[in-house]
């Protein structure tokens, strides 16, 4: 563990940097800006509060303060702690290597190559006390695309570790086709002796042998074989953009440098920080008179976020920064990575990609080239579905296939879980245009398709209960596959974007995509192509129409799509289909004022599921069927419904409805005018709704909490509910807090202000009881002359709704002179407010 105390050598060198930084005239950011680090390196190693810093931060810092000569040497020595210099005595009987180039970016790697090169080795007859992942190897080769930068990270790490080598340190480049022989020759020169028979004296002690480009030649790995037998003090660090695969070897992927995220925050100092967009903005600086600037932030992030952080391709996009700006470099080749290449030369992402690409046998290829049409990142499970249907010879174990273009650094992996692999968008680009090459792209693009449906309906099951986040992270993280796949499905395969899309509602309700989710399905049902898709699939398409209408009050205009999805499931004995569809209507007929029709389908979905034993879908019809005690005033059984809905969610392990259950409880206290008991359940509900990641119902237990406050006159506690409320255009409820407060504050005119705002909010919402709360308060709080409209209005509501008032509603109103001419308030036709006479 690091300590917060920085130790004597860190605190030199903080005080070092500090003061060349200040004579320098540079801020902390400006520092870190040219050097092509980050902000925050540059304050740790300040405070004294980082590690040793790694040789090429180091080096960078140096030169962006302008050091040189002795100067430099010692800021580096001290940099380095107090045994630099006596590790600088002990210098390798040999160097042969070509100068170490300042990297950005790569600290990490850096660090974890050198020690797999210095740790101890455990071999037969001899131990080691570290355990296997931490133990050192005899061959390290850091593979990947060309232009990803092996070569300099090689060169870099050799000479990081050259004091631990005091055989001596040096390199040799693979030519093309060169023999065994040949290499081996060239080893014996730069270890300074005669001929290749000499090496096993010569090596005696431990050294270190860099090779660079092993893909060169085949001869490379005999060469290294042979090598290891003669030499086995010696260590070979290799780089080539495949491995070398000879025993012991450890390969290294080598992956781009870290891109800024899709959420990263569009200011430069905040993009800059990442490595891929430190080294374009230091490549830029060396073409560019001109810093990039603050307003050029987001379209370098988007930028270095397509180029994929590859070196190469980062240096390609700077050097155009001569003529071009960063917006512009972002729009001529955001979608024209491959035409990026040194100017005069054939060297380009293009031939980068090309070469390890043509490493693959034929059957690799062509799983590459159908992996392309994957968008975001994907498993290998969905890889070997995707291949699974290919019709020409499989290309092998997917898994072995996928380790193969992982040691070419065509597929980059990422963090831990399933959907860990991913093509950079140039390798993507590359394999995609190969594919229409051999015209496998319109298979491959189907096949797509039926994997993305597939995926789909196995997750649809899991849209509900404990597994639902989890379900719906899942088919977030393949967002652009989906929508891919329903796209190109559509014209190319119309039964399977149905199926697609009949499996989609939830995950498009749960994130607000209710509006395209409902114009897709309308369209593939009424694509003739689909007039005989499977009924199963049709009726649940037109459920999830009806579904996503009733997200944007449009509900009560898909009824007949409902009832027709549950005269379907009813002809197909689908059980599961008709609770959905009886579930759906009983909330589709409440919205439209059809409210016995509404209890008669929530009544037949508590039998149906009492008979079958389905004990979640018992819960969700009483719950359902609470909301019709409530509106005709019936709060004790609202209340008992509302436990046995507790009971059989526990009975389910059913932790959302649970926590609805109590959400809804609250609202029941409240209504009832119980307004601190409806605090206190409300509270309880609200941290488990924002656990469970349900935001609109967080939203709506915020709502009964201010509300609750706001009635019973404590309006201190209602003012900060209402000032961490979200405003949604839509919504009564803001405005009827504003009301009750204004009201208790004796403000009628203004409280009559915001009350006619709430009720105009509310008007046409699925539950009604909002807008006659708002009518109630309105009555309470308007002059005179307007109260025989007001209560003519909330008679309409209460005969259209079935609503009764509450006992403290009513007295409320009788405040106001309000008389019944029965005892039964507002239900049905039996009474309702009636005007002072």
């Amino acid at each position: 563990m690091t300590s917060d105390h920085p130790g004597p050598g860190r605190a030199v060198f903080a005080a070092l940097l500090r003061e060349v930084r200040q004579s320098a005239g540079l801020t902390q950011a400006e520092l870190a800006s040219k050097a092509g680090v980050g902000v925050r390196t540059v304050r740790d190693l300040e405070r004294g509060r980082a590690a040793r810093p790694q040789r090429t931060t180091v080096e960078l810092l140096a030169a962006a303060l302008g050091l040189d000569g002795e100067r430099r040497a010692r800021f580096v020595a001290v940099a380095r702690g107090p045994g630099a210099l006596r590790s600088a005595e002990r210098r390798p009987a040999t160097l042969a290597l070509p100068s170490s180039v300042a990297l950005i970016g790569r600290d990490r790697e850096l660090a974890a190559v050198g020690e797999l090169l210095t740790r101890p080795v455990t071999v037969a007859g001899r131990g080691a006390s570290e355990a296997p992942n931490q133990q050192g190897r005899f061959v390290v080769t850091l593979v990947g695309l060309a232009g990803v930068g092996k070569s300099s990270l090689a060169i870099a790490v050799a000479h990081e570790v050259a004091t631990s080598f005091p055989g001596g340190v040096a390199g040799i480049a693979v030519t093309q086709d060169a023999t065994d022989a040949d290499m081996l020759a060239s080893v014996a020169t730069v270890f300074g002796v005669g001929r290749a028979a000499d090496l096993a004296a010569r090596l005696a002690a431990p050294a270190l042998l860099v090779v660079d480009g092993v893909e060169m030649s085949p001869a490379a790995s005999a060469a290294v074989r042979w090598l290891r037998r003669t030499a086995p003090e010696l260590r070979v660090l290799a780089a080539g953009r495949r491995p070398l695969e000879v025993p012991d070897e450890y390969v290294y992927p080598l992956e781009p440098l870290e891109v800024p995220p899709d959420d990263t925050v569009p200011e430069l100092a905040a993009v800059a920080g990442y490595p891929a967009a430190a080294l374009f903005l230091a490549r830029l600086s060396e073409v560019r008179r001109e810093p990039a600037t603050e307003a050029e932030a987001p379209a370098l992030a988007a930028l270095v976020r397509r180029l994929g952080g590859l070196p190469l391709a980062l240096e390609l996009a700077a050097a155009r920064g001569r003529v071009l700006d960063v917006e512009q470099l972002l729009r001529r080749y955001g979608d024209r990575l491959l035409d990026l290449q040194r100017a005069g030369a054939d060297e380009g992402l293009r031939a980068a990609v090309a070469g390890s690409y043509d490493l693959l046998d034929p059957a690799a290829g062509r799983a590459l080239r159908r992996l392309a049409v994957f968008r975001a990142r994907w498993s290998v499970e969905l890889a070997e579905d995707l291949l699974a249907g290919a019709g020409d010879p499989p290309a092998g174990d997917p898994a072995a296939v996928l380790d193969r273009m992982v040691g070419l650094g065509l597929v980059t992996v990422r963090g831990t879980g399933p959907f860990r692999f991913r093509l950079l968008d140039v390798v993507r680009e590359f394999a995609l245009e190969k594919a229409r090459e051999a015209g496998e792209l319109p298979d491959a693009l189907r096949r797509h398709a039926e994997v993305i449906a597939h995926l789909a309906a196995r997750t649809a099951p899991e849209l509900t209960g404990g597994t639902m986040t989890a379900a719906v992270n899942r088919l977030d993280h393949l967002a652009a596959d989906v929508w891919a796949a329903l796209t190109h499905a559509a014209d190319d395969d119309p039964h399977t974007a149905l199926c697609l899309a009949s499996k989609l509602p939830r995950w498009w309700r749960f994130r607000g995509r209710d509006v395209p989710g409902r114009e897709w399905l309308r369209r593939l049902l009424a694509d003739p192509r689909n007039a005989d898709a499977d009924p199963r699939v049709r009726a649940w398409a037109m459920l999830g129409v009806a579904q996503l209408a009733q997200e944007h009050g449009a509900g009560q205009a898909e009824l007949p799509a409902a009832e027709a999805a549950l005269a379907g499931f009813q002809d197909l004995g689908s059980i599961t289909g008709e609770l959905a569809a009886r579930n759906l209507l009983c909330s589709l007929w409440m919205a439209s004022g059809g409210y016995d029709e509404a209890r008669r389908h929530g009544e037949a979905v508590l039998a149906l599921a009492t008979r079958t034993e389905r004990i979640r879908d018992m819960a969700v019809a009483q719950n359902n069927l609470t909301w019709h005690e409530v509106r005709v005033g019936n709060l004790a059984a609202a209340r008992r419904r509302l436990a046995a809905v507790d009971r059989l969610a526990a009975q389910c392990g059913e932790l959302r409805l649970r926590v609805l259950a109590r959400a809804n409880l609250a609202e029941v206290a409240r209504v009832g005018g119980r307004y601190d008991d409806a605090v206190t359940i409300a509270r309880s509900a609200a941290p488990m709704l924002e656990e469970l990641g349900d935001p609109g119902h967080r939203r709506r237990v915020s709502g009964i909490i201010g509300l609750a406050y706001a009635q019973s006159g404590r309006l201190d506690e209602a003012a900060e509910v209402l000032a961490e409320l979200p405003v949604e255009p839509a919504d009564g409820v803001p405005a009827a807090i504003e009301g009750w407060m204004a009201l208790h504050r004796g403000a009628r005119e203004l409280a009559a202000e915001w009350f006619a705002a709430a009720a105009s909010a509310s008007d046409g919402r699925y539950d009604a009881r909002e807008l006659v709360e708002a009518l109630v308060g309105l009555a309470a709080s308007c002059p005179d002359a307007d109260l025989s409209g007001v209560y003519e209005h909330l008679a309409e509501v209460c005969r259209h709704s079935g609503i009764t008032l509450q006992p403290h509603e009513e007295a409320l109103l009788e405040e106001r002179g309000w008389r019944r001419e029965s005892r039964g308030g507002c239900h049905g036709a039996g009474g309702a407010p009636q005007p002072p006479g």
